[in-house]
């Protein structure tokens, strides 16, 4: 089985059989993220590989031992911190996103949202592995496609509204696919969709321009077109995430309510991007 995943450094990793078998160069050499939680000083193919290896050593990516239960938040404010909370609040009341094994998932059960997304990158290409499926099923999960496991965004918000959702949460790692789930919402009365950019860093002049015109809210990465970004809110300012509507807005302060520790809340112009913090 088959697996592509671009992580660390947007670095491409290719799994084969919970085994990684390649590492391309990353495009970035230093990340705040990676600095904070595990000590890289420096990303380099070697130390992405070994990334890679501790997730799927401790947390079963990619393999039939993959763990959907007890995850700690990973960073106070990432996509799928922010749907949990949602749904556990009642600001949305289903989240699309993918997970590997399982490629895209429907369902309201923020547990689940949280267990998929806490060690998830930016995933490209996976394949249906029967057990993580079940599992998901069992945790009020729907796979949207369990014989291909198809990472299709667009499709699952199709599907979401099918089944009577109204206000779903949906990551989106491409910009003309956020605009295509945008005029999906045109066509279905009493339904929103929230869109979360996910997985932006290098994103060019033109997606970036129309990633900004569809999403709610997007995590910035490492793209300097969307970090010239003009934002209702920020939270972060390492790899920040930006609300551009008052939807993402309402989304992203529900999640600040419940972020462990001191939190300061301001008004000033935004974005706030301190230097020292971001991406090389």
């Amino acid at each position: 089985m088959r697996h592509v995943m671009e992580m660390v450094g947007n670095a491409r990793v290719v799994i084969e059989n919970g085994k990684v078998t390649e590492v391309s160069d990353p495009v970035i050499s230093w990340c705040p993220l990676f600095e904070k939680a595990r000590g890289m000083k420096e990303i380099t193919p070697e130390k992405i590989k070994e990334n890679m290896e501790f997730r799927i050593e401790k947390f079963g990516l990619f393999t039939s031992g993959r763990l959907l239960d007890d995850f700690e938040d990973f960073v106070g404010f990432g996509a799928s911190e922010t749907m949990m909370s949602g749904l556990q609040h009642g600001i949305i009341d289903a989240s699309v996103s993918v997970c590997d094994g399982a490629g895209t998932v429907i369902t309201n059960n923020p547990s689940l949202v949280q267990g998929m997304g806490a060690r998830m990158s930016g995933l490209v290409e996976t394949s249906p592995i029967p057990e993580t499926i079940q599992k998901i099923k069992d945790r009020n999960g729907i796979v949207l496609d369990e014989k291909t496991a198809a990472i299709d965004p667009l499709a699952g918000a199709e599907k979401a509204a099918e089944l009577g959702c109204k206000k779903i949460a949906v990551t989106a790692a491409d910009a003309k696919t956020a605009a295509e789930i945008r005029n999906l919402e045109k066509r279905i009365s009493d339904v929103q969709f929230i869109i979360i950019a996910v997985h932006t860093t290098g994103l060019p002049g033109e997606a970036a321009k129309i990633m900004a015109e569809n999403a709610d809210i997007v995590t910035l990465c490492a793209s300097r077109r969307l970090r010239e970004l003009k934002p209702l809110l920020q939270v972060g300012t390492s790899v920040p995430l930006i609300a551009l509507t008052q939807n993402g807005k309402e989304l992203l302060l529900e999640r600040a309510k419940y972020v462990g520790g001191s939190l300061l809340v301001n008004t000033m112009p935004l974005p706030y991007l301190p230097e020292q913090k971001q991406p090389k």
